[in-house]
């Protein structure tokens, strides 16, 4: 995933060159699409929706995400699987991910699309496995 919304963009550009504080997320939630936004303003994204579908909130900490100044600079992956609750109906086909603010509505940070889509049904699990899922800078 190595698309920055504007949100982030801007708010990481009037940090380091305004010296205004950054807006720290309370929490991290990763959102799954069946349509990738289509530029950093987010707009053109389709988040899977119904169906027992809930974005899921993953922590921000050193045990839980890679140093991304280890190996592979430029590059965190989370440490541990991140498992969406089983689909009670067709969620569709996941094309993408991204990473919010918040649980539901909230900013979009992060988004890409997936090294392989997958089409979730009734009764399936998407999952990240660890390692699965990477957040690249540039």
């Amino acid at each position: 995933m190595a698309g920055k919304s504007d949100y982030t963009e801007n708010n990481l550009l009037a940090f380091i060159f305004r010296g205004t504080a950054f807006p720290v997320p309370a929490g991290l939630y990763v959102a799954l699409f069946t349509t990738t936004p289509s530029a950093d303003a987010g707009s053109g994204g389709v988040e899977v929706s119904g169906g027992s579908y809930a974005r899921q909130a993953v922590t921000r900490n050193t045990t839980e995400w890679k140093d991304p100044s280890t190996a592979t600079q430029g590059l965190t992956e989370n440490n541990n699987a991140i498992t969406f609750p089983t689909a009670s109906a067709n969620w569709g086909t996941v094309v993408g991910a991204g990473v919010y603010d918040a649980a539901s509505a909230g900013n979009l940070l992060y988004f890409g699309t997936l090294a392989a889509s997958k089409v979730v049904n009734s009764g399936d699990v998407f999952k990240f496995n660890a390692g699965d899922f990477e957040v690249t800078e540039d």
